[in-house]
């Protein structure tokens, strides 16, 4: 968890683990001494870790609708005045769909996450050469200067040790670590390794739902164990509105700002959080490319709002 607090550097613990250590001292007993000691040795840790605290929104899917970015650079014609217009934006896209358009937009972004994208390829039903798709992969990842990038988390293709060779190879041609993902399959132990080896890690299989709900209660103990080990934690496609606050990864991915094009509504963001109003019953939107610029800005403004104070 990042939190940005008026530019000075604020040290935290996640509030839903300290509740979880509060009940477990107290059914332990001697809460008072315990407990102060559990808090005073994870902050000491994150202050030695120089964290400074925020959380980073990146809107994905944007791939397909470029007038959104666009927009924000309409009538500008200097670079810095592009960079003032862009600087807010967070985004993530799949290798599977990148356009040369948000190639472009890269350096002027606040963030940019690059994903695999190698399972939607396989999903598509094309025929995938792994071994010249990393290159391909790593290729772009150095023309570019990606920063961020996932590993190729395709366990259920290949099994994990494959997975492993092909990070190793990612790694070597990009000249950089990537983002391991943990799966379910992988082990409590392997989580607790890569947040060793890695200064950044991301939790898969939320959207895909092999991660349910009711297990959510159980990010508090992985976020809490990555910045022990001075690393960072994204929840891959992780927006529940809710969860943002109660569980603070570092960073998290959204395609929940397309929506309001699918289903019929429009985004608002009400200083605090997002807020969906829904079209009239027996209504339609009529300008879909207006709504998708509305809900493009007002989501970034949320992400502008989560940099400071989620």
């Amino acid at each position: 968890m990042e939190v940005y607090l008026a530019g000075t550097t604020f040290y935290a613990i996640p509030r839903d683990m300290m509740e979880v250590e509060r009940e477990r001292e107290r059914k332990r007993g001697d809460s008072s001494c315990r407990h102060k000691h559990t808090m005073e040795t994870r902050i000491a840790s994150a202050r030695q870790t120089g964290r400074e605290e925020r959380m980073e929104i990146c809107l994905a899917g944007s791939v397909s609708r470029p007038w959104c970015v666009a927009e924000r650079e309409r009538e500008r014609e200097s670079k810095e005045e592009r960079e003032i217009r862009l600087a807010d934006v967070n985004i993530l896209e799949s290798f599977c769909y990148v356009d040369e358009w948000q190639t472009k937009a890269i350096p002027y972004l606040n963030s940019f996450m690059l994903d695999s994208g190698a399972f939607t390829f396989f999903t598509q039903g094309k025929h995938v050469n792994w071994e010249e798709y990393i290159e391909k992969y790593a290729d772009y990842i150095k023309q570019n200067d990606i920063k961020l990038f996932f590993e190729l988390d395709i366990d259920k293709l290949v099994g994990y040790q494959k997975v492993l060779q092909y990070r190793k190879k990612l790694e070597k041609l990009a000249g950089r670590p990537c983002i391991p993902v943990w799966h379910k399959s992988r082990g409590l132990d392997t989580f607790v390794g890569m947040c060793k080896e890695y200064k950044y890690v991301a939790i898969g299989g939320i959207v895909s739902q092999e991660i349910t709900r009711d297990q959510y209660k159980h990010f508090p103990r992985f976020i809490a164990t990555a910045h022990r080990y001075g690393a960072k934690i994204h929840g891959l496609g992780f927006t529940n509105l809710d969860g943002l606050t109660k569980y603070r990864f570092d960073s998290v991915d959204s395609t929940a700002w397309l929506s309001g094009n699918k289903f019929g509504h429009i985004y608002q963001f009400n200083g605090k959080t997002i807020v969906k109003h829904n079209v009239p019953a027996g209504k339609k939107l009529k300008d879909s490319k207006s709504v998708a610029i509305n809900n493009f800005d007002e989501w970034t403004k949320f992400c502008i709002y989560a940099r400071k104070y989620l």
